[in-house]
């Protein structure tokens, strides 16, 4: 989602779950204005507000807005204008991940920065492009089959965390 997008994220978590802003400014530990306030986009969340509002609802939406905003947008951003079906998001994905493959194939990657020339380096922006684009629809693949099969988006991103950890690839 767009910086300023977690209210509306909220909003919609609100109608999805039908809590309400007094139910959700419990759970966020404020009062129902300020939970309206942050739905309507006259002020901004709080950390400690999004990341109980975030870790309640357990919703992709709601954890994709909380990151744009902490982050000032350098995060995939939620798509509200496009068919998010799972089976449509699905083929969606398959075809940005065939996009950074043929962009792969021309991108000389195995150059450093200083030698490449402009056309290269437009090449190898194209393929970060691609990539940048990938993420976003696999970021929704996957936050359309947790909400479609009831899986958790937070016990999913532990899990893969744990699995990284497992295979050394972090500390």
């Amino acid at each position: 989602m767009a910086i300023g997008q977690f209210g509306p994220a909220l909003e919609q978590a609100l109608k999805r779950s039908g809590d309400t802003r007094e139910k959700a400014g419990l759970i966020v530990h404020a009062d129902a204005s300020l939970v309206g306030k942050i739905a309507k986009g006259t002020r901004n969340p709080s950390k400690p507000v999004m990341k109980a509002a975030a870790e309640h609802y357990d919703d992709g939406q709601l954890y994709l807005a909380a990151a744009a905003e902490v982050t000032g947008g350098a995060f995939a951003p939620w798509l509200d204008n496009v068919d998010l079906h799972r089976a449509s998001v699905l083929l969606k994905s398959l075809e940005e991940i065939q996009e950074v493959r043929d962009a792969s194939g021309i991108a000389p990657i195995s150059k450093t920065n200083e030698q490449i020339n402009e056309t290269e380096r437009q090449q190898i922006k194209l393929l970060l492009m691609e990539t940048v684009e990938a993420i976003t629809a696999l970021t929704h693949l996957a936050a359309a089959i947790c909400k479609e099969y009831s899986f958790s988006w937070l016990s999913t991103w532990k899990e893969h965390r744990a699995e990284l950890k497992l295979k050394n690839y972090m500390k």
